[in-house]
């Protein structure tokens, strides 16, 4: 059952002296803009129900996620530190006397709600900022960032050591549960460990390559087999629950999830030792497989590894669109999306402002198909003579800035690695760091 608000106070927050009660500037600037109705409609709409437990109130689990991303918390810092806290408890709609959420409970939610009501709580701040005038600006700043996905630098002999380990446990768990009781399974970790360590300790030496490509032949064989013994408990797992076992259903369920990403990892990398480098689709991550490499050109770090963002900004500081991708599409081809972005939460866009990357034909088409005729952005190849006027150069540096943001967004709100694992967890993560930020961009204006 949904519960929006608490609504009840307690005699001891009475007797508190005033001083106490207060909340820092900032602080009661933000719960003044979150008081209205409009930022609980997201939850009603989607998961509105009579009957079942109740859950935390929607208010509470609102400014529990924005002191989260603002201070840069993990789930069970941020539960004992608004524990600790009167001025947060305050905040957060949180009585003397109760509890506050358990961290599980946060990340649960966290991931039931998904990102699409995060995506509306967006939504209807910045129609907010819009109807108050306080986004006003006309001019859209256009940029691509990537958000690191939360994993360990991809390696083909870590990624078979990973797939060992990863189907052993999956194993495991259908065992306790009593499926497949006696089927033999040998667990191989210890083998896959010493192989890993011996790639360690050859890499650097003469002659190195040939003898890491045959220690990761060597894990590439125990994978292998290690994926053939979890296919008989799977199947011997299946036949018992078809036989009327009750328990069991969602072990097996996570370890065909396991083998069927082991059996891509064991393809590619078979593929990789029979010469091939360049994989199209290369799975970098067990834990993340939606995660993609994307290449950056930067010479301290040429390959990112995670999910490309695009963001559109304006001169008031608001990040007024942005969107997750998996993979890495062209610049140009993200920016019509950027901009509907923007246009839907009613900013009238007259001017597009872009790097290089996004100066061509593509772009164009999705300029003219929004109704934007005035963009300042440089040609890829040939530089229009246009470029060169020092009046398009004035302009034109104002587009400096999205790197800027990008930076604060970055450092200030947890874009420079997504702790939530998948695509989704992507999405959730960044549209929580925009809402955060947008926040503090309204208090600051307001």
């Amino acid at each position: 059952m949904l519960r929006l608000r608490d609504g009840q106070a307690t005699v001891w927050e009475e007797l508190l002296p005033p001083e106490v009660r207060l909340l820092s500037p900032e602080l009661a600037a933000v719960d003044a803009l979150l008081d209205d109705p409009r930022f609980l409609a997201p939850f009603v709409e989607r998961f509105a129900c009579p009957i079942g437990r109740p859950t935390i109130p929607i208010e509470s689990y609102v400014r529990l996620m924005y002191l989260k991303h603002r201070y840069g918390l993990g789930y069970e810092t941020l539960c004992k530190e608004v524990a600790d806290s009167i001025s947060w408890r305050r905040f957060c709609r949180i009585r003397l006397d109760a509890p506050v959420p358990h961290p599980t409970t946060l990340s649960k939610l966290t991931r039931r709600f998904g990102p699409e009501v995060v995506e509306e709580l967006n939504r209807a701040l910045l129609e907010r900022a819009v109807a108050g005038k306080v986004l006003r600006s006309r001019r859209l700043r256009v940029d691509t960032t990537v958000v690191e996905a939360d994993v360990r630098y991809p390696t083909d002999s870590g990624l078979c050591a990973h797939a060992v380990s990863r189907l052993k446990r999956a194993v495991d768990r259908v065992k306790r549960a009593g499926l497949a009781a006696r089927t033999r399974v040998r667990d191989r970790r210890r083998a896959a460990g010493v192989r890993v360590r011996r790639v360690s300790h050859t890499l650097g030496r003469r002659g190195g390559r040939e003898a890491i490509d045959r220690l990761t032949g060597e894990l590439h064989e125990l994978a292998r087999r290690a994926h053939r013994d979890a296919a008989r408990v799977l199947g011997n797992a299946r036949r018992a629950l078809r036989a009327g076992g009750r328990r069991g259903g969602a072990q097996v369920r996570r370890l065909a999830d396991e083998l069927d990403r082991v059996g891509r990892l064991i393809d590619q990398t078979a593929i990789r030792l029979r010469g091939q480098r360049t994989i199209p689709d290369r799975m970098i991550s067990l834990s993340d497989p939606d995660a993609r490499p994307i290449r950056r050109g930067k010479p301290q770090r040429p390959t990112e590894f995670g999910y490309k963002v695009s963001v559109g900004d304006t001169p008031e500081g608001f990040v007024v669109s942005h969107q997750v991708y998996a993979g890495a599409p062209y610049d140009a081809d993200t920016l019509e999306a950027a901009v509907a972005g923007a246009q839907e939460i009613g900013m009238r866009v007259r001017t597009v402002l872009a790097d290089r990357g996004y100066g061509n034909d593509v772009a164009d088409g999705a300029l003219a198909r929004r109704g934007i005729s005035d963009r300042v952005i440089p040609r890829v190849g040939r530089a229009d003579p246009i470029e060169r006027t020092r009046a398009w150069r004035r302009r034109y540096r104002f587009r400096a800035g999205s790197e800027g943001r990008i930076s604060a967004l970055k450092r200030g709100r947890g874009w420079a690695r997504s702790r939530l694992k998948g695509h989704t967890g992507a999405r959730i993560w960044v549209g929580h760091g925009v809402f955060t930020h947008n926040l503090d961009r309204m208090v600051a204006l307001g």
